[in-house]
């Protein structure tokens, strides 16, 4: 039989609550996951940084570490930030400073790392072995901080004052992207160009009322720090909409001949945050397992002087074009990308689309520079006040130090002086701590002149404040000045479809035999150059080419005709042609089927050009072939006789004086018209006639004559047929702006309205430039309808027909790249 115990009794002081564990759990788990969600997995919509980027930013600016300072070692930015500010781990703030620091992690990096920071395939080193400091777009982050611009917030332990957001003078979120996993949610944000969102929300602050589509046409698709292409836009016009998409990214890749007798693909860029040794290893695994065949070796030339080079090389029986596809597919080399927009927005977690993310960006910048106003105005109205009250102390200076000598103490001459001169405490007590050297007589002109500069300054100051329309010109001024500060041109290719050309499997189980190599008839076809540099081949011989744009993506700006089997040759400024086979073009499809140059691939792509120089033209490279016509920016004009050394990939065809370059190129009949338009707007039209041919040797002839400072900015060949159905497209802008960031205006005339002049003389005008501008950017000359592309092919909408031969142009929504 059991024995029956006593329970101890409960002590009198003691208390027992009763609880529901159920309650108890969902209470906790709903505080774990607000804590993950908004103190650590998210970033903020305004500044695009999570509380421990935040935090490392700010406390490297309060350790004084800018970019004109000295490396530190990491381990100390991280013992301040863990110490003060971050009570978690020392290896989450390193990481968070690291990823700072990535170029091929941030379009736009925030920290400046000295030492081992990692790639895409390995770590970085401890922190006790890197150094680090703040990056000069940093600085833009935390700008005016000091002036009252943010909140500050307590820190863990309410010793600290820390800014509940920074001021961020950049879009860094939509710029610099951002990845988390918080509990229930997620966010996923490609980088993008900081000159096009820039350009982007300086139009939303001009119009407030701005639709997605007009915003579009500043920021067509993102742009990841490595490169490579976008696979179909699509998905991410789904994103900038609702906040959620997808898009593929795809490397970079050439085939090239690697041997005398082999041919292989070279992989210059890869997908993001995709580094090459995984993709060697997928490469081998699927090789291994008989899914991929085709390729003998693999070899990784990366280098810290030449960048990415990862070399693939084809077997001979195989076509390297199907072998590429199937790399695509198989590999890491072709990679989704999910965007999940979600960021917190006054604290809560949001899902936000293109415009939303610019307008919570645009209302902060506007916050922070009316809060900076304010505190100018009253910082500068507080020493207007002081010195006006010392500007009187010093008229009746005897008086005053009468009245202090004869004050019993610094209480009673402080009293004393605000009954005698009617001055303010803080006025008097002022003058109380004056030095007697300011008591001469250019002292009081100082004082005199910033009297008159403070009360210039608090007009100017006011007026911002009461002016709307002035405080959100201000903040675009200096959206304006931080994209010419730290913008870079886009790398990354955007394109609606993948396009290439046809290819047979080169991937199966092994034993199936071997894919035959692809044969491509020799059939007529045309090249085409589109307007931001992308070449591709017609995949039929009758595709129209002036009938109108192939596509809502980029415009073709020259084309020639040849066979799918023969060779072409691109015209370069430094007056050399490149031999090009036409199979190296990847081939459009059919009209109809989604066509367009977006499956074109990047000249520079298929040939190695040297610093500043450019492609300017395509040129036949038949016997049929009319002469060749070159015009340099001196004004210098030649057509160029057929002879061309037959073993050669690349010869010269004009000597070029010093500092001359050729703008444009195209084959002439004696038939043909001559165009040539400069920069101060002057257009000449001859007959191609008058300009004899030359060998390749010659220097050329006279094409125009142009004013001091002036330069050709364009040449053009029409058939004398097609003179009265040819427009002139002209587009003018500032000298002084960054190319592309600013809109300009543009014309569209008729080319008969303009009379012919004999070569090398002055010709007409054919723009009158408005209020800022003082030069022609671009020019351009063919049959209706023009087409005009930004930097990332996409359109911009060209003004209606203007009769006028030398009137003004109109303002332009968007900038303009090209023209074709």
């Amino acid at each position: 039989m059991a024995r029956k115990t006593t329970p101890s009794p409960v002590p009198v002081d003691e208390k027992i609550v009763e609880i529901d564990v159920s309650e108890e759990m969902q209470g906790s788990f709903l505080e774990y996951a607000y804590s993950v969600i908004y103190s650590r997995a998210l970033p903020d919509a305004r500044d695009g940084l999570k509380p421990v980027q935040r935090r490392i930013l700010f406390m490297m600016d309060q350790m004084g570490l800018r970019p004109d300072r000295g490396h530190v070692k990491s381990a100390r930015v991280v013992g301040e930030v863990m110490g003060k500010l971050h009570p978690h781990g020392d290896s989450a703030i390193y990481d968070a400073m690291v990823r700072l620091a990535q170029p091929f992690a941030l379009r736009l990096p925030l920290v400046d790392g000295h030492g081992n920071f990692g790639s895409l395939d390995d770590g970085p080193a401890a922190p006790r072995y890197t150094e680090a400091r703040m990056a000069p777009a940093a600085l833009a982050m935390v700008a005016d901080l000091g002036e009252d611009v943010v909140d500050f917030v307590p820190n863990y332990d309410n010793q600290i004052m820390q800014p509940g957001v920074l001021p961020s003078a950049i879009p860094n979120l939509l710029v610099n992207g951002a990845t988390g996993i918080a509990v229930g949610m997620a966010t996923n944000m490609p980088p993008h160009n900081l000159v096009e969102v820039v350009a982007a929300a300086r139009h939303l602050i001009a119009h407030p009322d701005a639709t997605l589509e007009d915003l579009l046409k500043f920021v067509p698709g993102p742009d990841l720090p490595e490169g490579g292409k976008i696979i179909g836009l699509e998905g991410v016009r789904d994103a900038y909409a609702t906040g959620r998409g997808s898009f593929r990214t795809r490397a970079t890749a050439r085939i090239e001949n690697v041997t005398a007798r082999k041919k292989g693909i070279v992989v210059t860029e890869l997908p993001y945050m995709v580094g090459p040794e995984r993709v060697m290893e997928k490469i081998s695994d699927a090789v291994k397992g008989g899914k991929l065949q085709g390729i003998s070796t693999i070899q990784n030339l990366t280098d810290r002087h030449h960048g990415l080079r990862l070399v693939i090389e084809v077997k001979n029986a195989f076509n390297p074009e199907a072998v590429l596809e199937a790399l695509y597919k198989l590999t890491p080399m072709e990679e989704s990308f999910g965007i999940n927009n979600v960021a917190l927005v006054e604290g809560q977690p949001r899902t936000l689309g293109l415009r939303e993310l610019l307008a919570v960006f645009v209302d902060h910048r506007i916050s922070v520079v009316r809060r900076r106003t304010a505190f100018r105005l009253g910082r500068a109205t507080e020493r207007a006040h002081l010195v006006a009250g010392l500007l009187i102390a010093i008229a009746d200076i005897d008086e005053v130090i009468a009245v202090i000598r004869s004050s019993d103490d610094a209480e009673a001459a402080r009293t004393r002086l605000m009954q005698v001169f009617d001055l303010s405490e803080p006025q008097a007590e002022y003058i109380l701590a004056l030095r007697l050297r300011r008591l001469t007589k250019f002292s009081r002109l100082e004082l005199e002149a910033e009297a008159d500069e403070l009360a210039k300054q608090i007009e100017e100051l006011k007026a911002i404040l009461d002016s709307e329309e002035r405080l959100r010109g201000l903040v675009s001024d200096e959206l304006a000045e931080v994209s010419a500060k730290f913008g870079t041109p886009r790398r990354t290719v955007l394109l609606e479809h993948a396009g290439g050309p046809a290819t047979t499997a080169a991937a199966g189980p092994a034993g199936r035999g071997a894919a035959l190599p692809l044969e491509v008839a020799d059939d007529p076809c045309w090249v085409l150059l589109s307007g931001t540099g992308l070449l591709a081949r017609t995949s039929t011989p009758d595709a129209p080419l002036r009938t109108g744009p192939r596509s809502a993506h980029d415009a073709i700006a020259h084309a020639a005709p040849a066979t799918a089997r023969g060779q072409v040759a691109l015209v370069t400024s430094a007056g050399r042609l490149v031999r090009l086979d036409v199979l190296d073009a990847p081939a459009l499809p059919p009209t109809g089927a989604a066509p367009g140059l977006s499956g074109g691939v990047p000249v520079a792509e298929l040939l190695t050009l040297e610093k500043g120089e450019r492609v300017v033209g395509l040129a036949r490279l038949d016997d049929a072939a009319p002469p060749l016509v070159l015009a340099t920016a001196q004004g210098v004009v030649k057509r160029v006789t057929g002879d061309r050394p037959g073993n050669k990939d690349t010869w010269d065809v004009i000597s070029l004086r010093d500092g001359d370059a050729v703008v444009g190129a195209g084959h002439a009949t004696d038939d043909d018209k001559l165009v040539l338009v400069s920069s101060d707007a002057q257009l000449l039209r001859f007959d191609a006639a008058a300009v004899r041919p030359q060998g390749r040797s010659g220097q050329g002839i006279a094409g125009i004559r142009l004013a001091d400072g002036a330069a050709v900015v364009y040449l053009g060949v029409v058939p004398d047929a097609e003179v009265s159905a040819s427009v002139l497209v002209t587009v003018a802008g500032s000298s002084d702006a960054l190319p592309g960031t600013v809109a300009g205006s543009a014309k569209v005339t008729p080319l008969d309205r303009y009379p012919a002049k004999g070569r090398a003389t002055g010709g007409v005008r054919a723009q009158r430039f408005l209020r800022g501008e003082d030069c022609l950017h671009l020019a351009w000359v063919g049959p209706e309808p023009a087409r005009a592309v930004g930097s990332g092919g996409q359109a911009v909408e060209l003004p209606e027909l203007d009769e006028r031969r030398d009137g003004s142009g109109h303002p332009l929504a968007a900038p303009i790249a090209a023209i074709g």
